[in-house]
């Protein structure tokens, strides 16, 4: 080992071309070539000047003069567009395209002013008086292209300031990606960008390699490099097989350490972006030979790859490099569009089209009436000489008719949208929603699920070890250490020490009084800390076993459960430590140790003790239960073949099963109880107990006391859901997840089914909108097929958040509640500009249509359209697409659900059971009939319908007993009656609507009788109608007989005898009447006047 001390450019005996073309190696080819040119890798760190254990020295110095030898670890980000650009785009959009047509229309017809006679002259007197603004026409045009500016400008700037941001954003997350690094033996954090060439890294799963290097040392580490060579395969990573680490692939299982040997463009990520022109070659010195040299060894590193992607910051760059389809430019500028502003545009151009369609009607009538006063009425004839004045006034109506159409076109509904997102983007970023996908924004707001997970997301991900089964105690508080047999003590210490990862660790506060940090593993960092409340330490083991020391390494993954390490011992024995899911581990365990240290059988009877009595207590309590097991291999046996792991972890001696908190974070019930007002289901999904998980959802309130939800395991999920064969069966899937609400011991295959499960389903009518959490690298298939996926930016994997659609740089799951809340205000946002859009249009184009059909011209003059599309768009939409969400967003149910929240039951099969749908129906009907009675009781226009009826006895009884018979048709008539129970809401909605029979007849009341004078009198014509009737019937019996005809002519009959009695009866009341004022008149009238 060298000690590594300051350098200069002198002192690296290795080139950078060297390395290069070490890096474009690949498996057994690169050991051989480290063989023959170097001898080993730690012989090719001593070239670097480093050291594979404790690095670089790390002072400036030394690290400009790699900077200046080996290049930076940046790749230039592919350059933005610029203002004009961005102004280029907007106009693509074909609404305003077509209002530039219009505007170079209506320019063009007002600068054609053709010769000819006077109006006088031709005997066209309704064109002798020209119009105020004709010799300023070309405001017209000038007005049209002024608001397609106004719109462009607008658009453009706000893409700018978008880009601009997003350039800021991508640099601070740059500047605040770090990786883990060895410097002077101490193992620190670094930005990315300040890796450099000889820096000795440490590797752990789920990490985004950031550069090109050499393994050191690896622990069961297998990659995923299907983003440079499209295998989807993982690639298992040893020192004598495949040392090979290339930047921006996963690390998907292990951990290790690795030798860094190439950044920034010269790594392989880098050399595949130069060959498209990203960025600029910094390398100005080298010559033409290199340079030369360079493309070629770019063109055979490019030739074996199909895909590239790669990420910088937030930004993913997918080039393909096949044979086929050779890249001959940089990829082009894509907007980014969002599913709803692609809908509106398509409205907008649906709108215009209707705009279109009134504009040509408009100039068809318009030409017509002219054409048919002056040549038909007029019986004028066209001459030469008044031609240039018909063509002028035929002009005009094409005028008046681009006047119409640009007063229909809504230019500013894109832009309303464009300026709704952007805004809702930025003010998300302040309630720690990192948005990476702009229509996640908005499809938030038709969220019906989500599924969540447990630790960081639900809890604070601060564990602490809170209780303890040592030795046969059940300690409910952590012990003393006297009170643990030493033997016990030495094996926790040297269990929990080296079968931690060594990054894992606790350190002081950042502050005096506060608590220690927790940097790595949350359930490591806990193990760790109840080492230290039991006086024992740590650092002090890992001094003496270093990392390196290590003999193998069964890292933690979903499948495993566990976590062992193996330690070779001096005298040739080995001893293994295990900690992993407590039931699991215990499962593989024949011994535990006992309060006297020694090791005592464990048998299945004490298996289900220890489940009863020790492990489900803590997991009620809401504790994390971990299992802390070893196996001594002696060294008079047979080595052990280490990569049969079933063989190897098993035979175990329990030391201690610990219970680790983890509190539910203060804001989460609320945000919950959000969630569910808002017709959100929340849905846990974790790999703990489930009773840990039983005991959070209830903390949390995802699951209330007599709720008859499901919790399941992720065994018992798969058994619901799959058939015989093991199949997923949609079907079966659709009994279990309406009323799952826990999923535990749940692996990521779990999580996608049960995500891609609820996505498929057709149960309820709305397709679920399912939004999904993840931190994990296994968890990158749920967030991608998830409608939305929230990756965790603090305890995150480079996986997870490259899935994502969402960051959660706080990890809190009331974060979440607030994207919905901005996803349903963008919703909220576009419906009130469309609001107010779509009324002023059919307005102002119907005041434009009427007006230019009556008076031959528009009175919407140019510079007033130019003030009316500057309100109606581009001002409407700053005013209205710029409003902050409210609490009350959270109180109503996702869009898209049915009115009053019920199925559609014109869907319903006709044999089928009734429908709530046609039960309100039925109900209202009645209702309004109910009411509406009421309303006959006034025939001669009295407003009060209520005076006097009380004094009805029976009219009350009646009315009151069908209002009972009804609600006893409804809630219990069922299926004879073809009613379905309503809702004390659906019966309030019922009678609200048969209130509206009231305020129908107060309208009829109102209209003057007057006005109603061609309506004839009730029974007017009725017996010639009849008479009519029996001759037509008479005759049609002589022909042949039409049933159907007959049934109709009868109903005919019935009816003009229902109407003949109605006249018979008015004319008794009349005659009733006219005695009854005859004897009053006459009462009241003396003798003189009665003669």
């Amino acid at each position: 080992m060298v000690t590594p001390v300051s350098i200069v450019a002198k002192d690296l005996t290795i080139t950078l071309s060297e390395l290069r073309n070490l890096m474009e190696l690949r498996k057994t080819d690169a050991v051989k070539k480290i063989q023959e040119n170097y001898g080993d890798i730690n012989q090719l760190c001593k070239r670097l000047k480093t050291s594979p254990t404790d690095g670089i020295y790390g002072i400036p110095s030394e690290l400009d003069t790699r900077r200046t030898v080996f290049g930076k670890n940046y790749i230039p980000p592919k350059k933005p567009q610029t203002f004009l650009e961005l102004v280029w785009d907007a106009l693509q959009d074909p609404t305003l395209c077509f209002l530039i047509i219009a505007a170079l229309i209506s320019l063009g017809l007002s600068f054609y002013h053709p010769p000819g006679g006077s109006a006088a002259a031709c005997h066209a007197t309704d064109m002798e008086e020209e119009d105020e603004e004709e010799e300023m026409g070309w405001i017209e045009g000038c007005a049209i292209l002024l608001s397609v500016l106004c719109v462009v400008l607008v658009t453009a700037f706000n893409d700018w300031s978008k880009e601009k941001q997003f350039q800021g954003l991508q640099r601070r997350i740059e500047s605040e990606q770090k990786f883990t690094v060895i410097r002077q033996g101490e193992v620190i954090q670094v930005p990315i960008a300040d890796l450099v060439v000889g820096d000795v890294a440490q590797i752990k799963y789920g990490d985004l390699i950031p550069a090109d290097g050499l393994l050191l040392q690896g622990h069961d580490l297998k990659v995923d490099e299907s983003s440079l060579t499209g295998e989807s395969d993982h690639v298992k990573k040893t020192l004598t097989a495949d040392p090979m680490l290339l930047s921006g692939t996963h690390v998907m299982e292990g951990s290790g350490k690795m030798v860094i040997t190439a950044v920034g463009i010269n790594s392989q990520a880098g050399i595949i972006l130069s060959l498209l022109g990203v960025g600029e070659t910094s390398e100005k010195t080298k010559d033409k030979d290199n340079k030369a040299k360079k493309t070629k060894d770019s063109s055979e590193a490019a030739k074996n790859l199909d895909t590239v992607d790669i990420e910088r910051g937030d930004e993913d760059v997918e080039i393909k490099t096949n044979e086929e389809e050779k890249p001959k430019k940089a990829p082009s500028h894509k907007k980014e569009k969002s599913v709803l502003q692609a809908k509106l545009t398509r409205l907008a151009v649906q709108i215009g089209k209707g705009g279109l369609a009134m504009s040509i009607l408009t100039v068809i009538v318009l030409l017509a009436r002219f054409f048919f006063i002056n040549f038909v009425m007029k019986k004028l004839v066209w001459t030469k000489e008044c031609t240039p004045l018909y063509l002028r006034r035929i002009l005009k109506d094409l005028i008046i008719g681009v006047t119409i159409l640009v007063v229909a076109v809504p230019e500013g509904l894109p832009l309303a949208v464009t300026i709704s997102l952007a805004y809702s983007v930025k003010q998300m970023m302040r309630d720690n929603n990192l948005v990476r996908h702009l229509d996640a924004c908005e499809t938030m707001g038709n969220a019906t699920t989500i599924c969540s997970d447990k630790t960081g997301t639900l809890t604070m991900n601060r564990m602490t070890v809170v209780q303890a089964f040592i030795g046969n105690m059940h300690h409910r508080v952590i012990a003393e250490p006297n009170s643990i047999h030493p033997t016990t003590l030495d094996c926790l210490r040297k269990g929990i020490a080296t079968n931690c990862a060594y990054t894992s660790k606790i350190v002081s506060p950042e502050r005096r009084g506060g608590l220690p940090r927790q940097l790595g593993n949350k359930t490591e960092c806990a193990l760790l800390g109840f080492l230290l409340e039991l006086k024992q330490d740590y650092e002090a083991i890992r001094g003496m076993i270093p990392e390196e020391q290590l003999y193998k390494v069964y890292t933690f993954n979903s499948e495993r459960k566990s976590m062992s390490t193996v330690l070779k011992n001096d005298d040739g024995s080995y001893q293994m430590f295990t900690k992993g899911a407590s039931e699991i581990v215990l499962q593989k365990c024949c011994f535990i140790l006992n309060e006297d240290g020694e090791s005592v059988p464990f048998e299945e009877e004490d298996y289900a003790l220890m489940i009863k009595n020790v492990i489900d207590p803590m997991a009620s309590e809401g504790l994390r239960t971990i299992c802390l097991a070893f196996r001594d291999f002696p060294a008079d046996e047979e080595e052990p073949d280490w990569d049969e792991e079933d063989d190897i972890i098993k035979d175990l001696t329990c030391i201690s099963i610990v219970g680790i908190e983890d509190p539910v974070r203060p804001e989460v019930p609320e945000a919950i109880r959000k969630c569910q007002n808002a017709g959100i289901v929340v849905r846990m999904v974790t790999g703990d107990n489930i009773n840990t998980a039983r005991a959070i959802a209830v903390k949390c309130g995802i699951l209330q006391p007599g709720d008859n939800f499901l919790c399941l395991e992720g065994k018992e999920f798969n058994r619901r859901i799959r058939t015989s064969e093991g199949e997923i069966e949609q079907e079966l899937f659709d009994k279990v997840w309406p009323t799952l609400r826990v999923l535990a011991r749940s692996s990521p295959s779990d999580k996608y089914n049960l995500v891609d499960g609820i996505i498929n389903s057709n149960v309820t009518k709305q397709r679920q909108v399912v939004a999904v959490t993840g931190d994990g690298t296994n968890d990158a298939p749920a967030l991608k097929r998830a409608d939305v996926g929230f990756a965790m930016g603090i305890a995150g994997t480079d996986v997870a958040k490259e899935a994502s659609d969402i960051i959660l740089t706080d990890d809190n799951f009331s974060s979440i509640v607030k994207a919905v809340m901005w996803g349903r205000n963008v919703y909220d946002s576009i419906s009130k500009f469309l609001q107010f859009q779509l009324t002023v249009n059919i307005v102002a184009v119907i005041v434009a249509f009427t007006g230019a059909c009556i008076t031959q011209n528009s009175p919407l003059k140019a510079v007033q359209m130019l003030w009316v599309n500057l309100i109606m768009d581009t001002f409407a939409s700053l005013a209205l697409a710029t409003e902050k969400p409210t609490e009350a967003l959270l109180k109503r149910k996702p869009y898209g659900e049915t009115l009053f929240d019920i199925e559609n039951g014109r869907t319903a099969a006709p044999e089928g059971p009734p429908t709530q749908h046609y039960t309100i129906v039925f109900n209202a009907f009645v209702m309004m009939q109910i009411f509406n009675e009421i309303n006959a009781r006034k025939v001669y226009g009295e407003r009060n319908v209520f005076e006097g009826i009380f004094t009805n006895s029976i009219f009350c009884c009646i009315l009151v007993g069908t209002l009972i018979v009804q609600i006893l048709i409804v809630q219990v008539g069922g299926k004879p009656f073809s009613c379905a129970p309503l809702t004390l809401e659906q019966w309030l909605w019922s009678i609200l609507l048969g209130i509206g029979s009231l305020l129908w007849g107060q309208l009829i009341v109102s209209i003057p009788n007057k006005c109603l004078c061609f309506l004839k009198e009730a029974g007017e014509d009725i017996v010639e109608a009849e008479d009519e009737i029996f001759e037509e019937e008479v005759a049609e019996e002589e022909k042949e007989i039409d049933y159907g005809e007959r049934e109709l002519r009868r109903s005919q009959l019935l009816w003009v005898r229902g109407l003949t009695r109605i006249q018979t009866q008015c004319r008794v009341v009349n005659a009733f009447r006219a005695s009854l004022y005859d004897k009053l008149e006459a009462a009241t009238m003396g003798p003189d006047e009665m003669v």
